[in-house]
């Protein structure tokens, strides 16, 4: 029943989506051409607001818990599990303060109105899978970014989604490196539930009535932390919030 009942209503969601991210192509643009990186963030942050308001229509409500936790005037390092594309968005808007940019495969750099356009000019990064030396070098990029900009950077240890709710392995790689090259920041373990169940039936029709908590760990600093503890710290903080 519940399913039935959620087709139209993600077709209107779906329609809205697109339209969405029409519109704030042509702004997003104007304000970094214009008015420089701190109007972009503003209309990035607005983008991401009405694509999570977006999913009201489909009965989601969101749960954060400790945005107080966030330290303030040092790089973040987010590290986050991952359930559904519906993380990214909840991210940006929820923990916009921190002016998160991302790790993120390059096939989204292109072609997709709004999307590829704030990965290609915002500061985040774009890596191909299949060539691990230039994802090092472009998550090495990101994490001197972070360390002069004292912003945040957003990795998925996982790698893909779980889309079960599951965690999957994490992989070391992307966090020594961000670890490395920004060494002053505080890790920041943040744990997503829920989020899998809005594609819990694949992209269509998306999941109706659910509770996407997102909450943020203690952070900690990385200086002086051997990265085996860093790694084993912030995956048993992110898996141990993971709701069975």
């Amino acid at each position: 029943m519940r399913k039935l009942l959620s087709i139209p209503l993600s077709v209107v969601y779906y329609l809205l989506f697109f339209l969405i991210l029409l519109v704030f192509h042509p702004v997003q643009w104007i304000c970094l051409r214009l008015f420089g990186y701190a109007a972009h963030k503003k209309s990035v942050d607005w983008l991401n607001a009405c694509l999570v308001a977006n999913t009201y229509i489909l009965c989601t409500r969101y749960r954060i818990e400790h945005l107080d936790r966030l330290p303030e005037g040092v790089p973040l390092i987010i590290a986050v599990n991952h359930q559904s594309m519906y993380d990214i968005p909840t991210i940006i808007w929820f923990m916009r303060k921190t002016h998160p940019k991302f790790i993120s495969k390059i096939e989204l750099a292109r072609g997709i109105p709004s999307i590829s356009y704030n990965l290609k000019h915002g500061g985040s990064v774009v890596i191909d899978r299949k060539d691990s030396k230039q994802a090092l070098s472009a998550i090495r990029t990101l994490s001197e970014y972070i360390e002069t900009t004292h912003r945040a950077a957003v990795i998925f240890p996982e790698g893909t989604r779980s889309r079960d709710g599951r965690p999957r392995r994490f992989a070391e790689n992307g966090l020594k490196v961000l670890c490395k090259y920004a060494p002053s920041a505080y890790m920041v373990p943040v744990t997503i539930n829920n989020s899998w169940k809005m594609s819990r039936w694949g992209n269509f029709p998306v999941g109706l009535g659910n509770r996407i908590v997102l909450t943020i760990h203690e952070p900690f600093p990385v200086k002086g932390v051997p990265f085996p503890e860093v790694f084993e710290r912030t995956e048993q903080t992110i898996v141990g919030g993971i709701l069975p």
